[in-house]
């Protein structure tokens, strides 16, 4: 029991200490692509204590809402990228690791800093608060899609039973998998504000989407909100690595820490390529991008209907 508590909570700390390392990593990548030194790869680390030691400063009309908003993002993602099999299937609380309790606490996580961004009133948080709220209203019937395709073929929307069934050589090559990565892909970069969907080191009325509800924080809240999005952007990643490269979870736990690690390290150094290949796309074109991983995920489940029905 206590064993068990232990590494439960070694991977609730592991997770909170390497997304820094991996927000760093892809600005490293980013900057070496642009021919630039650019910033250290434990730069994300300074910057988060930089700012936990600052005053927070705050507008004459801020409720308390403005005030919690920060502290409870930071702790629902933090929870969903805990409940996530990263090193191990099978540990103390994977029974509450489910693929649709994840979206919903992500769900209320977004919703509380739509909040946030409109308490104060600026033209800013308006902006970004309703262009968040557009993106989610595409990007969780999709990722819902995705979750049934997954559910329908592993039997389960538990992680760590997702996790092992995929492991297993009773898988095969299924043309609904590939859909639903896709479309987990697209729903990725939109949900972490990143290119093509947002610009995450932009400053632009025009283009800013979650810089815009944040720009009211400062000092530790600031922090919080950052290390949110450090959080989030991991919680994405493992979960592509337990669904669809589940390679190392099943060889213990040295093995399947060692594993993940090179799977957010592969992962990181994609996405930097990635966001250094293609450019940012028009705000009125994201329901377009965002309505194809939905039809691909509508797509998978209706491929598995059929394939089950002959």
């Amino acid at each position: 029991m206590i064993a068990a508590l232990a590494i439960q909570g070694m991977q609730m700390t592991l997770v909170l200490l390497v997304a820094p390392l991996l927000t760093g990593l892809v600005r490293k990548v980013k900057a070496q692509l642009q021919r630039r030194r650019g910033p250290s790869l434990i730069q994300p680390y300074r910057d988060l204590r930089r700012l936990l030691g600052k005053e927070v400063v705050l507008a004459e009309n801020a409720s308390w809402l403005f005030r919690v908003a920060p502290y409870m993002i930071f702790a629902v993602t933090w929870v969903a990228a805990a409940l996530v099999p990263t090193f191990q299937t099978g540990l103390m609380f994977s029974w509450t690791g489910d693929l649709i309790a994840v979206t919903a606490l992500l769900g209320s996580a977004r919703f509380m800093q739509a909040l946030a961004g409109m308490d104060i009133g600026t033209s800013f948080g308006g902006i970004g608060a309703s262009r968040e709220v557009m993106i989610a209203s595409l990007a969780e019937p999709a990722m819902l899609m995705i979750a049934l395709s997954v559910a329908i073929i592993a039997g389960s929307t538990q992680l760590s039973t997702i996790a092992a069934y995929m492991a297993s050589s009773a898988v095969g090559l299924r043309v609904s998998l590939a859909l639903g990565l896709v479309a987990f892909i697209i729903v990725a970069l939109a949900e972490n504000a990143r290119i093509p969907v947002d610009n995450p080191a932009t400053h632009l009325e025009l283009t800013m989407v979650h810089e815009a509800m944040v720009l009211e924080y400062s000092g530790r809240h600031l922090a919080m909100v950052e290390l949110a999005a450090s959080l989030k952007l991991l919680l994405y990643i493992s979960v592509v690595a337990c669904i669809f490269v589940p390679v190392g979870l099943e060889h213990g736990y040295t093995v399947g820490l060692l594993t993940w690690l090179i799977k957010l390290a592969v992962a990181g150094v994609l996405l930097g390529i990635f966001e250094m290949s293609v450019a940012k796309m028009r705000v009125f074109r994201v329901p377009n991008f965002l309505g194809a991983a939905l039809m691909l995920g509508l797509l998978g489940v209706l491929l598995l209907f059929v394939s089950q029905g002959m």
